[in-house]
């Protein structure tokens, strides 16, 4: 980590142009993104408060999925609403102080389900996700195999009839080509022999993994990152100021200035306040999630599990078992509601009845979602020299290697691998959804 230099608050006054590129934001899509362009030759710094791993590239579920292209709206959302209101423990809750100013949001992300809609997105996901692994490898090496596990997912669900939301999901996987098989009864009992009598059916996606520690993972990407000459500041973003007539911003933070021509936007569920000042308009909402984190189990886990009939999944880890799941729509600044995570201990306790709860922690973050569950990824029309790369929903660790390579070309005016207008903010999605 020698050659790289981490600049602490007292040390964060530095001279104009001290890199060509700043990326705000070093969680999982910012690191990718700033690994990606330091190999293309830029110098590059990041600017984030919290040291790796932060916010949601510390919480999350740690799946990777590339044989997921499913968004998360779907056809059948609008009858769910008032359900959402009615039980605060739900799974998806809109706290009824926010639902007023979350309510156009809702009804674009409602709109987003229509399946002439989730069919585009799904293709725009695909290309994005399918080789999350491979550039995953290329980003972190022989320590890839330490921290990336391609054993595949189970999903499964409490009921013997196909819903109209999994016949969706199998559909989009036949759409794609994506290999999924079902399992018997007895395949289930072997990965999972702790589980209740309760699920009736499940399949398994071998194309999708875990990382066995988000926060190892991340912390590689910047020791990485690091080693590569770049620069890390700790430290908070207040405004990003552009230079009258000219192509360079000033990022100003808590106690200094950084100057370069290029700056990139990668700071999550804060992305949206950050671009207000600039007149960049986003219809960006926070997702906040849980998790709970059992390092003495006891369960015997073959593998990832999402439960779609009580949503939440399931992802062993080196530290232990990490239950993640629920969305609670309430804004930037609210606080975490501790009860939604003890609702998983409860959800997990019907399915393993035999789980060891003891000690265990938990957590809360925020999911930085546009309605169409794809980010942006592109330069800003209004803005030249400033870059977007936010909005990842629920699929950051998927999607966040794939959105850093595809960043790096569009700065660097190479051929994109996939076009890069499915992600830009007017895209066909959202414009009809404005």
């Amino acid at each position: 980590m020698s050659l790289g230099k981490v600049i602490q608050h007292h040390e964060a006054i530095m001279p104009p142009h001290s890199a060509d590129t700043i990326i705000i934001g070093g969680g999982t899509v910012g690191l990718c993104a700033a690994v990606y362009l330091q190999r293309s030759g830029r110098n590059v710094m990041v600017i984030d408060p919290l040291p790796s791993p932060g916010g949601a590239s510390f919480g999350n579920a740690g799946m990777i999925s590339p044989d997921t292209a499913v968004p998360i709206s779907l056809p059948g959302m609008l009858r769910k609403v008032p359900g959402w209101l009615m039980d605060p423990m739900g799974p998806l809750v809109v706290r009824p102080a926010y639902f007023a100013r979350a309510f156009p949001w809702l009804m674009k992300w409602i709109s987003a389900g229509r399946w002439t809609n989730v069919l585009n997105i799904s293709d725009a996901m695909r290309s994005l996700h399918k080789d999350s692994f491979a550039y995953w490898r290329e980003l972190v090496g022989e320590a890839y195999g330490d921290l990336i596990r391609n054993d595949g997912q189970v999903h499964l669900w409490e009921s013997e009839n196909e819903s109209l939301t999994a016949a969706r999901e199998r559909q989009i996987r036949e759409r794609h080509g994506i290999e999924a098989r079902a399992l018997t009864r007895d395949e289930i009992s072997d990965l999972f022999p702790d589980m209740a009598t309760g699920p009736k059916r499940a399949v398994f996606v071998p194309g999708n993994g875990y990382t066995v520690s988000p926060a190892r993972l991340v912390q590689k990407l910047e020791e990485i990152f690091l080693k590569g000459g770049g620069q890390r500041v700790h430290d908070q973003v207040g405004k990003v100021i552009p230079a009258p007539g000219g192509r360079n911003f000033t990022v100003l933070t808590g106690v200094g200035n950084f100057t370069a021509p290029n700056v990139v936007v990668c700071a999550g569920a804060h992305s949206a306040r950050l671009l207000e000042p600039l007149g960049v308009s986003v219809p960006l909402e926070i997702e906040r999630g849980y998790h709970i984190m059992l390092r003495d189990h006891g369960l015997r886990v073959g593998t990832t599990l999402s439960n779609k009939s009580r949503s939440f999944g399931l992802t062993p880890m080196a530290d232990g078992l990490r239950v993640a799941g629920t969305v609670e729509i309430s804004g930037l600044d609210t606080v975490p509601d501790e009860r939604r995570a003890f609702m998983l201990t409860r959800q997990l306790k019907q399915s393993f009845p035999s789980v060891n709860v003891e000690n265990l922690t938990f957590w809360a973050g925020m999911r930085p979602s546009l309605p169409d569950s794809l980010p942006v990824i592109e330069e800003s029309a209004r803005h030249p020299g400033l870059f977007l790369n936010f909005g990842h929903s629920h699929f950051g660790m998927t999607g966040g290697p794939g959105s850093g390579l595809l960043l790096s070309q569009i700065m660097n005016r190479e051929k994109p691998f996939t076009d890069p207008a499915a992600y830009s903010l007017q895209r066909k999605t959202i414009r009809l959804l404005s």
